[in-house]
């Protein structure tokens, strides 16, 4: 994996991926979509015909999950009347708009021949983006980024603590991932500078 570059003759971001790579990109965009949807909205049950009308319907808390909590913190800390309005009107989209970020991802890793089951040893994958799509994968590798990070616990400047742990402890491995997707968001960033 050479990280994403951009054509100069199309101004096209490609990036090639192995089979492996691919799919655990596939992997991890398909479990944020996952974790998206996985909590219910709350429902609006105003007597206000105009709310009923605009289907003003979502949650009024913050999410139980940390991922999701982190993704989705409080718009105003000190006012909870506030906060519940404010998540109630725009969370629903933002999770809509993540997830539909994520598909992307996973569709144009299928659409450039990642199979649904990866059985083929020595596959590469030619990703093509034009701008605007790559805009939208950056998006949601900084959401996979995140999502990775609360996970594992990563704090800033926790790097000899990372280095610090043997080999075979499993979370060298998601810490591994966590930094490839740092790689990728960082060639990706340079690519449409």
């Amino acid at each position: 994996m050479s990280g994403f570059a951009r054509h100069l003759a199309s101004g096209a971001v490609i990036a090639h991926f192995n089979g492996l790579e691919a799919d655990l990109l596939r992997s991890l965009a398909s479990q944020l979509v996952e974790l998206l949807h996985n909590e219910q909205a709350v429902e609006d049950v105003s007597p206000d015909p105009l709310r009923a009308m605009l289907d003003f319907t979502g949650p009024v808390s913050e999410p139980d999950d940390p991922v999701l909590a982190r993704l989705f913190p409080n718009a105003y800390r000190d006012d909870e009347e506030a906060a519940a309005d404010f998540r109630r009107y725009t969370e629903g989209g933002l999770r809509d708009g993540k997830a539909r970020a994520a598909s992307t991802v996973i569709d144009c890793l299928e659409e450039a021949g990642l199979p649904e089951q990866l059985t083929e040893e020595g596959l590469v994958i030619d990703v093509e983006l034009d701008p605007a799509t790559a805009e939208v994968w950056l998006r949601s590798f900084t959401d996979i980024r995140l999502a990775l990070a609360v996970r594992l616990g990563v704090e800033e400047d926790d790097e000899a603590y990372w280095h610090s742990l043997p080999d075979d402890d499993p979370r060298v491995q998601a810490h591994d991932i966590y930094d490839w997707m740092g790689y990728l968001q960082e060639t990706l960033v340079t690519a449409l500078a």
